[in-house]
């Protein structure tokens, strides 16, 4: 079973910025859309943006311009650089993946139904 491992998070004051990163020891993601969501406690998941198996790219509204998710499948790795980090982005930050979609659509990904996901890792914003 493709299990997914997210690393990366930290403290980070405001204005910060933070790489993040999603492999799947064994499996080879190539093929996989990736998707990565947020949860900030107290409060629903929160998608943040995918990218396809070639390489496109969609975000969520409220992400844009500050986050991008890129991948390199040499290293079987999917990132996501978040940059003018503020507290309100304190969350769990998760990636999820599906081979599932012949299409997958970037426009429409953060509705995908998701078979993998990653257990999270804690990102914190604050002085």
């Amino acid at each position: 079973q493709l299990q997914l491992v997210e690393s990366g998070g930290d403290l980070v004051h405001p204005g910060g910025s933070l790489r993040l990163s999603c492999t799947a020891p064994g499996y080879k993601l190539d093929y996989y859309g990736v998707a990565w969501f947020r949860q900030a406690s107290g409060k629903g998941r929160e998608g943040i943006g995918c990218i396809s198996a070639g390489g496109r790219t969609g975000y969520a509204d409220s992400t844009k311009g500050q986050f991008t998710i890129s991948r390199e499948n040499g290293k079987n790795t999917i990132y996501l650089d978040m940059n003018s980090l503020k507290p309100e982005d304190t969350a769990v930050y998760y990636c999820a993946a599906t081979n599932f979609y012949a299409d997958y659509n970037v426009a429409r990904c953060l509705g995908f139904v998701y078979d993998y996901w990653g257990q999270g890792t804690q990102v914190t914003v604050s002085s």
